[in-house]
């Protein structure tokens, strides 16, 4: 069983950055960690990804603003979100798989935090 907290969540500017973490209680090192979004009224949609190797995956919107890393030894998964727009606004989800053949389909994850609300202001 694994538990995630997601924290770094918060109100900026448009055009500001924020850095997400993702605590989890054990060891992650083997599973897949993404984060996802879902904005009021809309479906949750991937952000991002980084494989057991380190290998990352992002949505189009997100390529060239965000970076999503991990810290294997720290059990912790970061999202880093640059030149932030309104259109960012949303409640991020951390999530973990053992396996995923679909690496965008939040129907791949095993296991969710509880989510942090991030609100960018025009």
């Amino acid at each position: 069983q694994v538990q995630l907290v997601e924290s770094g969540g918060g109100l900026v500017q448009a055009g500001g950055s924020l850095r997400l973490s993702c605590a989890a209680s054990g060891r992650t090192f083997s599973y897949v960690m993404g984060w996802f979004r879902q904005a009021p009224g809309q479906e949750r949609e991937f952000v991002a990804a980084i494989g057991r190797s380190g290998s990352t995956y992002y949505t189009d919107s997100v390529k060239g603003r965000g970076t999503i890393s991990r810290d294997n030894a720290k059990n912790t998964v970061y999202l880093q979100m640059n030149s932030l727009k309104p259109e960012d606004t949303a409640v991020y989800y951390c999530a973990a798989t053992r396996g995923v053949a679909t690496i965008q389909s939040s129907d791949e994850y095993d296991y969710w935090g509880q989510g942090t609300q991030v609100t960018v202001s025009s």
